[in-house]
């Protein structure tokens, strides 16, 4: 089916739509239109003394009407190149009064500066999920995210199949999907046929790389975090995936897509004592963006009881450090704050220079630790 019989079954027949706009002075409105914003003259009448012109430009059609009443409204042109549209000039007022905005084909989101804080949040047991894109249900874990620097969400889908999702792209510096629960099928722009992320698995969606969710197990759950907070998602209509094309090498913006799998992982030592933990890769396919592990406890049984290996007190110099409990449980203590018991589910932002230390650790202590930039440094500090 083409492009006009598509829309003509969707559309009741309909193959144009029109933008009516009220025009004061027909013969000035069609300099400006035509001259200044490049629109082209498509039809007008009558021919003895104008009244109605309709024009094209820009995958607009505009109807310009001397008897309408209509409000004279907003028209936004996207431009490669905005200074140089219309003498540079970022907004400008048609004759009939219309407003028209010039700007870039995307708004540019830039990463604020991080409102550092210490954020605990908890699984609440009732808590309540907002439906987002895709019907997909999300759960939001820095509330204030650090003053718009970064967002993290956990995800779910209760009932499985086919998602109703769209090929699609982020205007983002870092985004991590970190398959929680279940599994999720993904296919992304030129990194082969679709693959299965299973629980454990983890991904990295460089900036702008084309990609889709296909389908979930039932009660699929990931953990999604991307900086900045508020970024752009763009649908592609025209590119069809998988591409045919594998090249793991291609940069997005500098950054490689990167695909980390549960079980090739190989285990060594962590940052902290009494833990181990697996490398992502990511902090080499960032180009030292971010970093991702994940870290479990080698000794949690006896980590801060005095019977083992005690759970020391550290400080860290990230701009951001995001931690999320995915087994297991803990006791966050951190320098001037109450203590916190935790438990799978919740999640935490430790800011630089505070002193923390992560006590009463169960065996199954398992972790998920995001870091802005991917190499930081960890002080121990004496004494507690």
């Amino acid at each position: 089916m083409d492009e006009r019989n598509a829309a003509d079954s969707s559309c009741g027949g309909a193959t144009q739509a029109e933008v009516r706009l009220p025009s004061r002075d027909l013969h000035a409105d069609l300099s400006f239109y035509g001259d200044t914003l490049g629109f082209r003259l498509e039809s007008i009448f009558p021919a003895d003394d104008p009244a109605v012109a309709v024009m094209t430009g820009h995958g607009l059609r505009i109807r310009l009407d001397r008897a309408s009443s209509d409000p004279p409204g907003t028209l936004r042109l996207l431009c490669d190149h905005p200074e140089a549209f219309a003498a540079g000039k970022a907004e400008i007022e048609a004759p009939n009064g219309t407003r028209i905005e010039i700007r870039g084909w995307e708004p540019e989101f830039a990463r604020p500066p991080t409102r550092h804080a210490l954020v605990v949040q908890r699984m609440a047991e009732g808590e309540s999920w907002l439906v987002g894109r895709a019907g997909m249900q999300y759960r939001d874990l820095i509330p204030g995210r650090l003053g718009g620097a970064v967002i993290a969400s956990h995800i779910r889908i209760p009932q499985g199949g086919p998602v109703p999702d769209m090929v699609h792209f982020h205007a983002i510096t870092f985004q991590l999907i970190y398959c929680y629960r279940g599994w999720f099928d993904l296919v992304y722009e030129d990194q082969g046929p679709p693959f299965r992320l299973e629980a454990g698995d983890c991904v990295i969606q460089p900036p702008r790389i084309r990609h889709r969710v296909l389908e979930s197990s039932d009660n699929g759950e990931v953990i999604e975090l991307g900086v900045p907070a508020e970024h752009l998602t763009t649908i592609d209509h025209d590119l069809a995936l998988p591409t045919g094309t594998l090249d793991p090498q291609r940069e997005f913006s500098g950054q490689r897509f990167c695909r980390h799998r549960r079980r090739d992982a190989s285990w060594t030592g962590w940052r902290l004592p009494g833990f181990e933990m697996c490398r992502t890769g990511i902090d080499d396919a960032t180009g030292g963006v971010a970093n991702v592990v994940v870290a479990r406890a080698v000794d949690g049984a006896k980590a801060g009881n005095g019977n083992g290996t005690a759970a020391v007190v550290t400080s860290h110099d990230a701009d951001i450090l995001f931690t999320f409990v995915l087994e297991g449980g803990m006791r966050l203590s951190t320098a001037g704050h109450e203590s916190r018991d935790l438990r799978a589910g919740d999640a935490f932002v430790v800011p630089p220079g505070m002193r923390t230390a992560y006590e009463r650790r169960t065996p199954d202590l398992e972790l998920l630790e995001v870091s802005l930039p991917g190499t930081f440094t960890t002080t121990t500090h004496d004494g507690g």
